[in-house]
């Protein structure tokens, strides 16, 4: 009987969406009389009768309530009407107390005719904000794309952004605008290598009319296949960065250092070479600096305008402009390396060599 009952409380409850504390305000107003029913289950239907009459008509309370304590199995509530006017007056405070937006701390009382959101799933303080607080707010974090997904810090729930709805010529330019923001990365990408691709195979184009000879190059053009030429000419400035970005230089001068002890003649022509030094120095990597880089891409272009002219100059009795020119490069590379183990010993020598000096002591005046 006690679980029927408890059944048929709980479904009272539900049905006028009752909670405890309003149950317990309401119950203040009933008649003492239907409080004090010998029968609990009675009493239970009689309760329901009167929450549903106070319900629809609103009945004042009567001024002969007396404080009557209504309990059932382990539940118990006190019908003291000082205890329920507090609990009344700290539900509305709870229900009614003033709103405050966490972007300008101001109230609701602070204005009164300002619009107030409830975005996410925040509670208390952070529970309301202004409608154009908030806007501002999004702008911040939106950088300008209106299409960013924002959410709120605390609670990470993501907002629900909705726009007014487009009419049929503004979503068209709606959608274009979209899809040239999406494409212009891909075109701009796409002209930037064409734009190297075709440099490239100009470059090429012009070396070897310079390396074999104006005529002849055009010659070797006009009969080579045209698809030959599409993937030649462009590895011919892609090969010659490949080339020197290998240091030859630096295996040599390792090696001398190793063994420059053992061949005495190398000290006459390079003197240090073989000299014991204090300490080694730290070298630096040399691609490491942005400079190192860019003098490699220049070197690397220049290289076949300097074989030219070298080979002018040194072997200017051979007939061929082919050989001419491979001769006069690697007399270039073989006279440069020569120069630049050189200067790199030297520069090795000076930084092994390093002191620093104590502080200079200042006399007192």
């Amino acid at each position: 009987m006690a679980d029927d009952n408890a059944v048929a409380m709980q479904q009272m409850l539900d049905s006028f969406e009752m909670t405890p504390l309003t149950m317990m305000s309401e119950v203040a107003f009933c008649p003492l009389a239907l409080l004090e029913t010998s029968k609990l289950s009675g009493a239970i239907l009689e309760l329901g009768a009167w929450f549903q009459f106070r319900h629809q008509f609103q009945r004042s309370q009567s001024d002969d309530d007396t404080p009557v304590i209504w309990s059932y199995g382990v539940t118990s509530w006190s019908l003291d009407p000082a205890v329920l006017e507090a609990n009344s007056l700290s539900d509305k405070t709870q229900g009614c107390s003033p709103k405050s937006c966490w972007v300008c701390f101001a109230t609701d009382e602070d204005d009164r005719t300002a619009e107030w959101v409830r975005p996410c799933r925040c509670r208390g303080s952070t529970k309301w904000v202004h409608q154009t607080c908030l806007q501002r707010w999004v702008d911040e974090k939106q950088r300008g794309n209106s299409t960013a997904r924002v959410a709120c810090p605390q609670c990470n729930a993501e907002y629900l952004i909705v726009f007014p709805k487009l009419g049929p010529i503004v979503y068209v330019l709606d959608l274009a605008d979209r899809l040239i923001s999406k494409a212009c990365p891909f075109a701009a990408a796409g002209i930037m290598v064409g734009s190297i691709y075709w440099t490239a195979v100009t470059y090429g184009a012009v070396t070897v009319m310079q390396v074999v000879g104006h005529k002849e190059g055009l010659d070797v053009m006009e009969r080579a296949d045209p698809l030959f030429l599409l993937i030649g000419l462009p590895t011919i400035p892609v090969m010659l960065i490949l080339g020197k970005m290998i240091r030859w230089e630096d295996y040599v001068l390792r090696l001398w250092r190793k063994y420059s002890n053992k061949l005495q003649i190398l000290n006459s022509i390079f003197p240090g070479i073989g000299c014991p030094v204090p300490r080694i120095p730290a070298e630096a990597s040399p691609l490491a600096d942005h400079v190192s880089a860019t003098r490699i891409l220049c070197g690397a272009l220049v290289f076949p305008t300097i074989a030219t002219i070298v080979g002018k100059l040194m072997f200017s009795r051979v007939n061929s402009n082919l050989q001419r020119t491979i001769l006069g490069g690697i007399a270039f590379v073989a006279i440069k390396g020569a120069f630049k183990v050189y200067f790199k010993q030297q520069q090795y020598l000076r930084q092994a060599h390093r002191k620093i000096l104590n502080f200079p002591e200042q006399e007192e005046a």
